[in-house]
């Protein structure tokens, strides 16, 4: 089986397909224990008055910060994976997460800074997906969010739309642009 990921602050969309791609579970899993912020480089470390929840922190106090929350997310997010694994009826053999850019920045300092701190805190949780799922032994397959649905179309030719839209109708709802961008990851790293 392959799971494929539609990840937000704090939270993902978890779609876990057969070899030939039917929806076997589908379910909105948590990265992060409550009360810490799920996005500390952007909320606690940007240049951005209205996101901070208070003083703002210097480089150290930050760097603290965000050791704290990704210990969380590396926690929360294997507990949510080994809840998923234990509910699906094959192993899974493969996890479907967004692409990060090769070479971003490690240091603190050029992370708060924009265009960074923006993409610094997404680029964490996949980090984290990672490392959990190579942690398990899956292979981690990574795609392009704002085409993935597109190539998976093309991949799927004339089942494209019972393959990409059918799980509404026969799952029922939710099954939203997450869900369906989860799937199609599933499709394309395949």
């Amino acid at each position: 089986m392959r799971i494929g990921i539609a990840h937000h602050y704090g939270w993902a969309v978890a779609v876990s397909v057969s070899p030939d791609f039917q929806v076997v579970d589908r379910r909105r899993i948590e990265l992060i224990e409550p009360g810490l912020p799920a996005a500390p480089i952007h909320h606690e470390g940007g240049i951005h008055d209205m996101h901070s929840s208070g003083e703002p922190l210097d480089d150290e106090g930050l760097a603290a910060l965000i050791a704290k929350v990704r210990a969380s997310v590396m926690k929360i997010t294997a507990v949510s994976m080994d809840e998923l694994v234990s509910a699906l009826p094959a192993p899974i053999t493969a996890l479907a997460i967004r692409g990060w850019q090769s070479g971003f920045p490690k240091d603190i300092a050029t992370q708060r800074r924009p265009p960074y701190e923006s993409r610094a805190d997404s680029i964490m949780y996949c980090q984290v997906l990672a490392e959990v799922a190579a942690e398990r032994g899956w292979d981690i397959c990574t795609y392009d969010a704002k085409n993935v649905e597109a190539e998976a179309a093309a991949i799927l030719g004339p089942r494209a739309d019972e393959v990409l839209h059918g799980p509404r109708t026969t799952l029922g709802p939710p099954w939203s642009k997450d869900h369906r961008t989860a799937l199609a990851a599933t499709i394309v790293t395949a």
